[in-house]
């Protein structure tokens, strides 16, 4: 793997492999994740994607697409830390399996350039009738998020954590934010972006690195640079003193108990490991005995926002067992935190960790996922080094990084009938 600036405010990663029989391309503009714009970048690129300039509708875009047997572009909105991460990610059939004399890098490469330089537009602005359509549709996922009631749960534990953060923020934006766009508004925030923000380019596949860059290098010529929207790092705070509770009510069956904690230890290898022992993989402590044992949930499991120092837990509960799941919940923690483990626990733990991150090798998004991320926060860290510090970790530095977690606040999802 290589990484290297192009221009200002540009990189580009490229990840030699045949192991796959496609290749991915990818390009993202990582900016600080705002109240005041995290909508805005969201819907633009879904506005984008509806076409470029020679290609200015879903119709020819999807002909042009399969004229690339059958290639694939389209829109990722992220949140990394406390930046956000939008642009786009292609797919095409890897050169090594096409007839001979065809080649579809230079051609993908040319489509992904003109979807975030050129795109499709009347009167030198970008087409009303698109931002009104994605407008809407933007706005129906954020009010479909309401649904899944333990995304949403999770979603409003997080918000009440980290209230006035960035972290707090929707990747998608705000209901409110997303209904006050206009087309005029968008467009000069799509110019202001393009031209400002860092942009992250990612190769992985079989062609020669030259003739990758030198597809990039024309497809992005266009593309204006100023700078000054640069990724920024991700703040790590202190747990309240009291731990804030937070109460919902809507017309559902089973609650929704989420709990979360601050990570206080620097030492992330250990936490990463003690996060997987509490509730992060199928033999985890709140697997085994809060929900098989004692049986007070229908699910438990933990997540750990490793860049902001969280550590979550997500549980689905009958409403009169919120105190005792709570009890249960934080007795799992107490217990790591006075190495009560068995041995299989922690190597169970550890084996799992490690799988997971082997497994990012075997999957081209993955990897640029990974890549992504790291380059978002800057750092330099690889697979190989990461696995490393998870298997150095001992039972004591898992300890130390247990007591070195903090409550910070609790979030019920309850029926009308309130709880117990």
């Amino acid at each position: 793997m290589t990484r290297q600036m192009l221009m200002e405010n540009v990189y580009f990663t490229y990840i030699p492999s045949e192991k796959f029989k496609t290749s991915l391309l990818s390009a993202q503009l990582a900016v600080p994740l705002r109240r005041e714009t995290a909508a805005q970048n969201a819907l633009l690129v879904n506005v984008l994607s509806r076409g470029t300039a020679r290609c200015p509708d879903m119709a020819s875009l999807n002909r042009e697409l399969d004229m690339l047997y059958g290639a694939h572009l389209g829109p990722a909105v992220r949140k990394r830390g406390e930046n956000q991460v939008v642009g786009f990610t292609a797919t095409c059939i890897d050169d090594r399996f096409l007839p001979p004399g065809e080649q579809l890098l230079e051609k993908l490469t040319g489509l992904l350039g003109d979807m975030l330089c050129d795109p499709a537009a009347e009167g030198g602005r970008l087409v009303e009738a698109y931002v009104d359509s994605e407008r809407a549709n933007l706005a129906d996922l954020i009010r479909s998020d309401v649904n899944d009631k333990r995304s949403y749960a999770n979603r409003r534990l997080v918000e009440a954590m980290c209230a006035g953060e960035p972290f707090g923020v929707s990747r998608m934006g705000s209901l409110e934010d997303v209904e006050c766009i206009t087309r005029d508004g968008l467009d000069s925030h799509y110019h202001t972006l393009l031209a400002q923000g860092r942009l992250e380019l990612f190769y992985c596949g079989s062609a020669p690195e030259g003739r990758v860059l030198e597809a990039l290098s024309a497809a992005f010529a266009r593309l204006p640079r100023q700078g000054g929207l640069e990724p920024g790092p991700t703040v790590c705070r202190p747990a309240p003193e009291a731990v804030r509770v937070v109460d919902e009510e809507m017309d559902v069956t089973q609650g929704k108990l989420c709990v979360g904690y601050r990570t206080m230890s620097s030492d992330e290898y250990a936490t990463m490991l003690m996060e997987t022992m509490f509730g992060g993989f199928s033999s985890s402590k709140l697997f085994l005995n809060v929900r098989e044992k004692l049986s007070l949930c229908y699910y438990a499991s933990s997540a750990y926002q490793r860049q902001k120092g969280l550590l979550t837990v997500s549980s689905g509960i009958a409403f009169e067992n919120y105190s005792r799941a709570l009890e249960a919940i934080e007795a799992q923690l107490e217990a790591i935190r006075q190495g009560e483990w068995e041995e299989w626990e922690l190597q169970g733990a550890r084996s799992s960790l490690l799988s997971g991150l082997r497994s990012i090798e075997d999957s081209a998004w993955a990897l640029e996922d990974f890549v992504i991320s790291k380059a978002v926060a800057g750092s330099s860290e690889t697979i190989s080094e990461l696995m490393e510090g998870i298997e150095a970790v001992t039972g004591e530095r898992i300890q130390e990084a247990a007591k070195a977690v903090r409550p910070d606040t609790v979030y019920f999802l309850k029926g009308k009938e309130g709880r117990a």
